[in-house]
């Protein structure tokens, strides 16, 4: 018997348990632009809503899924949560992110879409970027989370495509305004295309539009951190 697709991307998932991590040395550079995107994660948890109040209105088939999608974002928060301690925070950027995460919530774009934008458009821009220029800790826990967020966003995707939502030009400028913030601080045209500004923003346009980005294909062989390179506390608890 052939399984649904929502099951089998409940079938993909794989139980991670955070840790809280070490600080470590970030990518010359990229210092500025990693502490508004950690700041970002004041997001996370309301994407796990956004998704909790559209359970009544999604095919019954992608509620255990989506339930458990939920539960992810709580994970995410918690583990973006302990890399923010490590490094500590910026006060500015923070402040900044919470007014982000106000326009997000008030926005009138149905719930599920507005997670798949934020997930596949800003999410999947920011995961990368920390690991590519991100310590130790924060490459782990960005591979963690982005496994995740793959089965989230071919969820959510499913879910949109059955009932027929698709994202409003309002909630593409939002999320263009939001990564824009982010990246704000690189410079465009930098020898180290990872630390080009207009690499990124690019990256997120072609995800918005269309659902892919080729230009991160070398995350799949990006450089992972080796067990030697951690203290034994960043490495996270898998069941």
């Amino acid at each position: 018997m052939r399984k649904h697709p929502y099951q089998k991307l409940l079938d993909r998932k794989r139980t991670w348990s955070p840790v809280q991590t070490t600080a470590g040395e970030l990518k010359h550079g990229a210092e500025e632009t990693i502490y508004r995107a950690l700041a970002l994660r004041h997001l996370e948890l309301p994407v796990g809503e956004f998704i909790e109040d559209a359970l009544s209105e999604v095919p019954e088939l992608s509620r255990d899924l989506l339930r458990s999608n939920v539960k992810d974002e709580e994970n995410h928060d918690l583990a973006l949560g302990y890399v923010a301690k490590a490094l500590g925070v910026d006060p500015k950027s923070e402040a900044e992110a919470l007014r982000l995460r106000a326009a997000w919530e008030a926005h009138p774009d149905h719930t599920i879409c507005k997670a798949l934008v934020a997930e596949r458009a800003i999410f999947f821009v920011l995961l990368p970027f920390f690991r590519f220029s991100g310590d130790a800790g924060l490459r782990t826990v960005s591979a963690d989370i982005s496994r995740d967020e793959q089965i989230h966003v071919a969820a959510n995707s499913l879910v949109c495509h059955e009932l027929g939502f698709s994202p409003s030009q309002s909630l593409d400028k939002l999320r263009k305004a939001t990564i824009n913030w982010v990246l704000e601080p690189l410079g465009i045209n930098t020898t180290d295309k990872y630390l080009d500004k207009k690499f990124w923003l690019d990256t997120s346009d072609r995800l918005m539009y269309e659902g892919k980005a080729p230009e991160l294909s070398a995350t799949k062989a990006s450089r992972m951190p080796a067990f030697f390179e951690h203290n034994n506390v960043n490495l996270p608890q898998y069941a």
